[in-house]
């Protein structure tokens, strides 16, 4: 904490270019995607996905070809290159831009099991965010959270945000801090936060058979096996996946009464806890993202900045990208139709912005810092930059 942001960026790029392991004269690995494998945008299984393309055929390339200096110039050096099955496209950036893209548009669907919605998105608290889903992995699952973390490494050594919307508690998994019982699981499970205090706030017996009664007129509580007319609540509760589990051994025999009521709640906050921490899951992860960026890096960081140095920030700072665009030959700034042209964006809404990025670099989002913060027409830009705007090709007045 007592370290500037950007002085860390700095360590950190150094580092990332000191480890390199691929050389010049080593050929990028390159991977063939068929887009005809995803219709219409739907995506008809998690194998055809170009997440799980891309896994399957990476399987076997060495985890140091993917370690390459950190993308810069006109003609960037990425991990790997992306050819698309039926498609001729110039240059490497654009492809793998949009693979990338395309590979969180599908972590953040159903279409894969890797993530899961928070709850608290049910009830529009944290709409749209994500943590790992906090289930028993198979081997191939594993595999993928490999793969998972590997394209978190690869993203920051390509300076191209991903666009993934994931809650705090997995930045602070990711970089060992610990998490905050009542903060995270508040910010993850609002419900179960909720159900959680009313078990701890209850001040004697009358109120506690009354929330049972509640609970179990929501079908969440059972009859007490000593009075068969008064409601009770067992030691089971549901996991994030909706599987009812049992909080301790024999769980579903035990009743929840005066003497355990506090047990009982400690037990449910453990048990999230558990699964936001998702350790096999993150285990995995991290193993993947150490193979490409060395995870001694992380220890400088904190979860936000983590976040921000892979994912950038979810909006576009306008002023920001208007100062790390270029101007080709004969283009200046001050020229009437640029002005109007930014004059234009300045009226876009967010969604409109990111749609324009999108269109412009095939990304939805800016690197929250770059080398060339001034702008000037002698700093050296880096990916997504240069915005490189062009004259129009072809004979004047046409």
């Amino acid at each position: 904490g007592l370290i500037f942001y950007d002085t860390k960026v700095t360590v950190m790029n150094r580092v990332l270019n000191a480890t390199v392991q691929r050389t010049a004269d080593h050929a990028a690995p390159e991977i063939t995607l068929d887009p005809l494998e995803i219709v219409g945008g739907e995506i008809r299984s998690s194998e055809n996905s170009y997440f799980c393309q891309a896994a399957r055929q990476l399987a076997c390339v060495p985890s140091s070809q993917l370690c390459v200096k950190l993308a810069s110039g006109g003609d960037p050096t990425y991990a790997f290159n992306i050819r698309f099955t039926g498609e001729e496209v110039h240059g490497t950036s654009g492809s793998f831009r949009h693979f990338l893209w395309q590979v969180c548009k599908e972590l953040q669907s159903s279409s894969l099991s890797l993530l899961l919605l928070c709850p608290s998105s049910a009830v529009n608290k944290n709409k749209g965010k994500y943590i790992l889903t906090p289930s028993p992995i198979t081997y191939a699952e594993e595999q993928l959270f490999h793969f998972f973390g590997q394209l978190l490494g690869i993203a920051i050594r390509a300076d191209v945000p991903l666009p993934l919307d994931l809650l705090p508690s997995f930045w602070k998994t990711l970089v060992g801090e610990p998490l905050d019982p009542d903060v995270d699981l508040q910010e993850a499970d609002i419900l179960t936060y909720n159900y959680v205090k009313k078990f701890e706030n209850i001040n004697d017996e009358t109120e506690l058979e009354a929330l049972c009664a509640e609970i179990a007129s929501q079908h969440l509580a059972t009859e007490s096996p000593d009075c068969p007319n008064k409601p009770c609540c067992k030691f089971t509760y549901l996991t994030m996946t909706g599987e009812e589990v049992e909080l301790c051994p024999r769980g579903r025999h035990i009743p929840v009464g005066w003497e355990n009521k506090d047990v009982y709640a400690t037990a449910i906050r453990s048990l999230r806890m558990r699964e936001l921490q998702s350790p096999e899951c993150m285990t995995a992860v991290r193993a993947g993202l150490g193979s490409i960026i060395p995870l001694q890096l992380l220890t400088t960081l904190t979860p936000l900045e983590m976040e921000l140095r892979t994912c950038g920030l979810p909006y576009i700072n306008l002023e920001f990208l208007k100062a790390h665009t270029m101007y080709q030959v004969g283009l200046m700034e001050t020229d009437q139709h640029i002005e109007f042209f930014w004059s234009a964006l300045e009226m876009f809404t967010q969604e409109e912005l990111c749609k324009f990025i999108k269109f412009a670099c095939n990304q939805e989002r800016i690197p929250f810092t770059c080398p060339c913060k001034d702008g000037g027409p002698d700093t050296a830009h880096v990916p997504p930059y240069p915005m490189k705007i062009a004259p129009p090709d072809g004979a004047a007045g046409v």
